[in-house]
């Protein structure tokens, strides 16, 4: 972090805390003592009005007169900014919003048991891609042009040279949008489908990096009103997903869902990771094509 970012940084957390030790400013920035007041001189040269208290109980605090009315953004309010910050914390690969997360936690003291708790698994593909991920923040920042090695959902794969613009997680899935020069046009790329990057030259950026969204209407015309009966112990993930009013009880301990579903492969492996615990009622077309998907999953064992 360059010295006037913790500069500003200091100032933000004392605008809200009433009094920081040099030994809470050192271990947050990852400095000496010695760099924390040679900063606080720094600050006292600019004319901000910070004091210093000693003792064992002491630190550094701003003047009343130069602080904020804290009524703009309460104690509450910074602690709900990071309760929906932490869960997302271990996804986000960009480090200036790391960054920006740890700013705000030196402005409030989150309590031992917070009201809401949210955490996602340390999965190790998600790691290695931080890496990429990074890479692509960078020539976004700099404009630089990628050529990515490419495989779609078919399995093909291909070269694209592209211009990036922007990075997005959706459903815990990150999606790079970009100008594809193939194509004339923007495209969405899946980060998994990515087999490779490489950086090539540079681009003047486009006037509005729109895309092309799939329409509410023509997704619905895709999907399929499909019912199934599911065991009771995967009940709580169809509700997550589908909500209470797709799941009913009956009277054998299991349940009838019934929900949209795109005919294809994508919906059949999400069933099919339910086992035995999820069984496709109707419509037969709809049915048919799932146990014709299960035959052929089967066929690579009997053969």
């Amino acid at each position: 972090m360059k010295k006037i970012e913790r500069l500003i940084s200091m100032v933000m957390i004392l605008l809200q805390k009433e009094k920081v030790s040099a030994t809470e400013f050192s271990q947050l920035f990852n400095v000496t003592k010695r760099t924390i007041q040679r900063d606080i001189e720094t600050l006292g040269y600019a004319n901000i009005p910070i004091y210093a208290e000693l003792g064992s109980k002491g630190g550094y605090a701003l003047m009343e007169e130069y602080k904020f009315d804290k009524r703009l953004l309460t104690h509450e309010d910074i602690e709900n900014i990071l309760i929906a910050l932490s869960g997302f914390e271990g996804l986000i690969a960009d480090r200036q919003i790391q960054a920006t997360i740890q700013k705000i936690k030196g402005m409030t003291t989150i309590s031992a048991s917070p009201k809401l708790g949210l955490s996602f698994y340390e999965w190790a593909g998600r790691n290695e891609m931080r890496e990429e991920i990074s890479l692509i923040n960078q020539a976004i920042e700099h404009h630089w042009r990628l050529k990515i090695a490419y495989v779609d959902r078919e399995g093909n794969r291909s070269q694209r040279a592209v211009e990036p613009y922007g990075l997005q997680l959706n459903e815990m899935h990150w999606y790079l949008v970009a100008y594809s020069l193939d194509r004339e046009d923007y495209r969405t790329f899946k980060l998994t489908r990515i087999l490779s990057i490489e950086r090539e030259g540079f681009f003047s950026p486009r006037l509005a990096p729109v895309y092309e969204k799939p329409s509410v209407q023509k997704m619905q015309q895709e999907m399929t009103q499909v019912s199934l009966c599911i065991a009771l112990e995967v009940r709580d993930q169809f509700i997550e997903r589908y909500g209470k009013s797709a799941v009913s009880e009956v009277v054998d301990g299991n349940c009838i869902v019934n929900l949209s579903l795109p005919e294809n492969q994508y919906a059949f492996q999400f069933l099919a990771g339910f086992g035995s615990k999820v069984k496709v009622l109707g419509p037969d077309q709809y049915r048919n094509q799932y146990i014709l998907f299960l035959k052929k999953a089967l066929e690579l064992y009997e053969s």
